[in-house]
């Protein structure tokens, strides 16, 4: 019966343990709102995530239909109805080609990437007014040309636009249907003309983590380049070239892949994306992470190493690491026949608790790597030193400590190898179960429930 009570109590206070550690992880989730906080902070003075939509031509049109009714009293009555519609016409080919120059802007703790694009844009244009149907009037107006652009306050000076060779002016948003961005106003065409039109657009824009490009025309051929070594890609994978002097992408995409120009004449001005300029990012465990508006192809200027993201990981393991040591003080107890108090069992506990708010704390002021080691050292001799009394001696408090700075290290290198973390860990526990068996393998449980710990 003492056996199964020590068992059941075992149990219990690593369950207990579980309220610490999920007050670390509200910690670590408060702290990545607060860096948020400074995303949005730095996006609103420098530029949001941005998404590079077009060029478009939009060409808008007035019909005027007249229709007869016959009244009650026998006379006819001819109504004229007014309808305004515009044409959208997407590019043949479509190419944007740039550099992204990357750069950190400081809030407070939190350091936020942030980016300039230096590129152009070009489209050639092969579109054809319509003819009014019979009986209908039509009258055309004065068409533009739109380059999308999801937060306009990043634009550093005015884009220029040419048009087959010349030189256009440009001006801001035209209103809802247009979509934003910046707009090239041209003549009014007639119906059954012709429009060829080779266009040009060479801008600067500033954005924050993330960039991402609409590729509107029927051929479509999108580069990017920068010396940011840790790029992450979403949407349609490019031919990329990664290395540790940045990194080269190249999409190469037809119509025919993609819904992007069907997404554009549904909403023009890019809202989604605007959501996108101050939504959350994560980009990993802990919070909602942002996905890029679909049918875009977007590059992020990820961090190597989140520090909430790896701590909130890190957090998952706590359970273990406690249920580790609390098995390995119960075999203590069971082979050496040496008391520890349930108090002890949770002092302990709370320690391994209290090293995950350490990490979180220490990593917003220096490097992750050597927060962990701090963390892990200053827990481990926490540990090693009080246990060197509960067990009654110092080598197997270090022995304790030992084990304790394995899973430490073997944690550590769980959280650098995504990739591997789920074969790794599982080969782990395998290990640690087999380890157990077989140092239990000859024990006798039923006189070891008999026994009276020693008291020393």
């Amino acid at each position: 019966m003492r056996l199964t009570f020590k068992a059941v109590m075992v149990v219990v206070l690593t369950l207990a343990i579980l309220i610490p550690l999920q007050m670390v992880r509200g910690v670590i989730q408060d702290r990545q709102q607060y860096r948020e906080a400074a995303v949005r902070d730095i996006a609103a003075s420098y530029g949001g995530r941005q998404v590079l939509a077009g060029p478009v031509l939009v060409v808008p049109y007035e019909e005027r239909v007249t229709e007869t009714s016959n009244e009650d009293d026998g006379r006819v009555r001819q109504i004229v109805r007014r309808k305004h519609g515009q044409w959208t016409y997407f590019p043949e080919t479509l190419a944007m080609d740039g550099v992204l120059k990357p750069d950190t802007r400081r809030r407070g703790l939190h350091q936020v990437r942030v980016y300039e694009w230096d590129g152009n844009a070009q489209a050639r244009f092969d579109a054809v007014i319509p003819e009014p149907a019979d009986g209908v009037q039509r009258t055309i107006g004065q068409p533009w040309l739109s380059l999308g652009i999801a937060d306009v306050g990043g634009l550093r000076g005015a884009p220029r636009f040419s048009i087959n060779g010349a030189a256009a002016t440009v001006v801001q948003g035209l209103g809802h249907a247009d979509g934003s961005g910046v707009h090239v106003r041209l003549p009014a065409p007639v119906a059954g003309q012709r429009l060829r039109l080779d266009v040009r657009a060479d801008l600067q824009l500033r954005g924050t983590e993330t960039f991402a490009m609409l590729p509107l025309g029927n051929q479509n051929d999108l580069r990017l380049r920068s010396s940011w070594p840790h790029p992450g890609f979403s949407g349609m994978s490019p031919q990329q070239d990664v290395g540790g002097d940045g990194f080269r992408a190249r999409w190469q995409i037809a119509s025919v892949a993609t819904n992007a120009q069907r997404r554009y004449q549904q909403e023009p001005t890019l809202a989604s994306a605007d959501g996108f300029a101050n939504a959350p990012r994560d980009g990993g465990d802990g919070a909602a992470a942002w996905m890029p508006p679909a049918d875009t192809v977007s590059v992020s200027l990820l961090d190597p190493v989140n520090p909430y993201m790896q701590a909130d990981r890190a957090t998952k393991y706590g359970l273990l690491f406690v249920l580790l040591t609390f098995i390995g003080f119960f075999m203590f107890e069971l082979i050496k026949q040496v008391r520890v108090h349930p108090i002890q069992y949770l002092l302990v506990g709370m320690a391994i608790a209290i090293f995950f708010l350490l990490l979180v704390s220490l990593s917003e002021h220096i490097d992750f790597g050597l927060s962990y080691l701090v963390a892990s050292v200053a827990c481990v001799g926490l540990i090693g030193v009080y246990l060197s009394a509960v067990l009654r001696g110092w080598l197997r408090g270090l022995g304790f400590a030992a084990m304790l700075g394995t899973l430490y290290g073997v944690l550590y290198g769980l959280l650098l190898s995504e990739d591997n973390a789920l074969v790794l860990g599982s080969g782990l526990l395998f290990a640690i179960l087999g380890a157990i068996m077989l140092a239990t393998r000859k024990v006798d449980w039923y006189q070891a429930a008999q026994r009276e710990p020693e008291i020393r």
